[in-house]
């Protein structure tokens, strides 16, 4: 049935306007997003092929890639890129709310924060998370993404907004697409490297986190630093 079919009351954008955001499917909110259907398939009903892209739904909406969606058909670049949008923009609400005032007291916390934001990337991301004195997080910062090495991540841009924002301590976070969390030897050397830059700075290294599908490892639960 298409929109302008169905009875008022029941149209997604007069529901959420009537009885709130919250009162609509996980169709209806996707819908939305979409804003227009096709001739013969209305908003909701490309929703649905965009859940079923994947076997889990919604709970693995954010793995979608751009590519999926050009291949329902009646979802072109501009509809692709909203529904990219939408989702980066849960990440970073989810992963902003997460990181407020959070205090990190084992690398379990740390791993828990990035999990759901970097388990399922397709390239390394790799972050510095600076901490107070408190051991308070004070700020998040995407060093580098790509493929890990010495030159990529240079101590002079790793430390330097941690200098600025007067951090006392440093936390390494960073992925593995393969799922493995397993240091390699790039990510020993890297971290070693990062270190001793972190000491000539008086800035403590803590730990450096590896964030594989569902698993971690810990630089200081493996006593690699």
């Amino acid at each position: 049935m298409l929109i302008k079919s169905m009875p008022m009351d029941e149209r997604p954008l007069e529901k959420a306007v009537r009885q709130g955001i919250k009162a609509l499917s996980n169709s209806e909110l996707i819908g939305i997003m979409l804003h227009t259907g096709t001739k013969n398939m209305s908003s909701i009903r490309l929703a649905e092929a965009v859940l079923s892209l994947r076997e889990g739904g919604i709970s693995e909406l954010g793995e979608i890639q751009y590519e999926e969606l050009l291949e329902i058909a009646g979802i072109g670049p501009s509809k692709a890129i909203t529904v990219l949008a939408a989702l980066e923009i849960g990440k970073r609400v989810a992963a902003s709310s997460a990181l407020k005032r959070h205090f990190i007291q084992s690398s379990h916390d740390v791993a828990d924060l990035f999990m759901e934001t970097l388990r399922h990337e397709k390239k390394e991301h790799f972050k510095s998370v600076m901490m107070n004195t408190k051991g308070e997080i004070i700020a998040v910062e995407t060093v580098s993404v790509g493929a890990l090495s010495n030159t990529v991540v240079h101590p002079r841009e790793v430390f330097c907004s941690a200098v600025r924002k007067s951090a006392a301590g440093i936390i390494f976070v960073h992925n593995h697409p393969s799922g493995d969390p397993k240091p390699s030897e790039e990510d020993i050397i890297t971290t070693e490297r990062l270190k001793k830059g972190g000491e000539i700075l008086g800035i403590k290294v803590l730990d450096h986190i590896i964030i594989g599908n569902g698993k971690f490892s810990s630089f200081k639960a493996m006593d690699l630093l």
